[in-house]
């Protein structure tokens, strides 16, 4: 296994294992087969665990795996505050302290600000005294370090970072998404304020493994030099020196073997021309099946009316690149996670964005009909039943 540096030098292995996908037994995790894929993952090295209060009995199965192997003090524990269920200042040390009892510990390494979208959400928490909050745990190294994991458009993700002294971060990334979600300029303004970089859903939640065109799987099987399509997905994230640790929702110990095997091999710089080339090929094939042309550079907004244009024709794009239920969810998510609903439906055709769009899209045409494609009618009463709740 190869490792980076954390802020303060610690060691991350490069490959993170994310606890999310741990095997179910019915509604319940199957925890003899979780613990022989974590033993067996920190056996070839993996060191950085992550979890969150909101993954359906993560927590307590990792809690009861490390303490009953005595695995603590080899392993880094990152988990989550759920922000959104956040609603007074009591409530954070309420789950909190939750999350310690669940993982069966006296500190978490790594403590995140689960799911920020915007910058909003950071000062709903700040009002809260979040910012004391953490200065006391820090003093008591009941938190190591602290960050948040984000889900939202460049823009907002570098207010964000520029809202606190964070020591991490955590963003989606990989090759498809380098100009959207936080981005190649997210992550490289991360890393230059030197804080390390984590990255979630490298292979788009398995999207660009299992369920990419066949062209692009044909691209690969031809030219990949007998890579498969998530090794070369893996060894462009380990290519860039600012990516920290990638993590990967392991569930079966074929798939730990091949992910450390590539972790162990693929250092910063590793990345061969002939395999850029082939990412680029791969990139164009996926984007090939997409409804708008959007790059999400950002230069039409800000929308008058609040729209957020790139995240709504990302989330349209998702549905013929992936699957309609992907691209959905993930609208939905940012219907009813933010505070001011900034979805397709707002727009009000005044063309302000056309004038500005490098791709010349005609923007106002394609926002009804990508707000009619992300929300049929049972996603509308979701979103409405899930905005009773007020996340923001």
């Amino acid at each position: 296994m190869l490792y980076r540096d954390d802020r303060y030098g610690n060691k991350l292995s490069q490959l993170g294992y994310g606890c999310m996908r741990f095997t179910k037994k019915g509604m319940n995790i199957d925890l003899a087969k979780a613990e022989k894929e974590v033993l067996h993952a920190v056996d070839l090295g993996v060191n950085y665990f992550d979890t969150a209060y909101s993954y359906g009995g993560s927590e307590v199965a990792l809690g009861k795996i490390v303490e009953k192997n005595g695995i603590r003090d080899k392993i880094n524990i990152a988990t989550k505050l759920p922000q959104y269920l956040v609603k007074t200042s009591g409530a954070i040390d309420g789950f909190f302290n939750e999350e310690l009892s669940r993982l069966r510990t006296d500190h978490i390494d790594y403590y995140l600000m689960h799911m920020l979208t915007d910058v909003a959400a950071y000062s709903k928490l700040k009002k809260l005294g979040i910012e004391e909050w953490i200065a006391g745990k820090k003093a008591s190294q009941q938190i190591r370090n602290i960050g948040f994991s984000f889900h939202g458009n460049t823009d907002m993700f570098l207010e964000i970072l520029d809202a606190y002294d964070w020591d991490f971060c955590q963003i989606q990334y990989n090759y498809l998404d380098e100009d959207t979600q936080g981005g190649r300029a997210g992550l490289m303004a991360a890393a230059a304020t030197g804080i390390p970089v984590i990255v979630m859903e490298p292979l788009r939640g398995g999207k660009l493994v299992d369920m990419m065109p066949a062209d692009a799987k044909g691209l690969i099987t031809k030219e990949g030099r007998g890579r498969t399509a998530a090794e070369l997905a893996f060894r462009w994230l380990y290519d860039q020196p600012q990516v920290t640790c990638v993590l990967s929702g392991m569930n079966s110990l074929e798939m730990i073997d091949e992910n450390c095997r590539v972790a162990s091999e693929s250092e910063s710089g590793c990345l061969e021309a002939s395999e850029r080339e082939l990412v680029a090929s791969v990139r164009q094939a996926i984007n090939g099946s997409v409804k708008v042309p959007c790059t999400g550079c950002g230069y039409c907004m800000p929308c008058p009316q609040g729209v957020d244009i790139p995240t709504v024709f990302n989330c349209y794009n998702h549905m013929f690149t992936e699957n309609k239920g992907s691209g959905r969810a993930e609208y939905m998510q940012m219907m009813a996670f933010r505070k001011d609903m900034q979805g397709a439906d707002k727009c009000i055709s005044c063309g302000a964005c056309v004038k500005r769009c490098p791709q010349s899209i005609e923007i106002p045409a394609e926002l009804p009909k990508a707000d009619r494609a992300l929300r049929p009618w049972f996603m509308k009463i979701t979103t409405g039943v899930m905005r009773l709740f007020r996340f923001w």
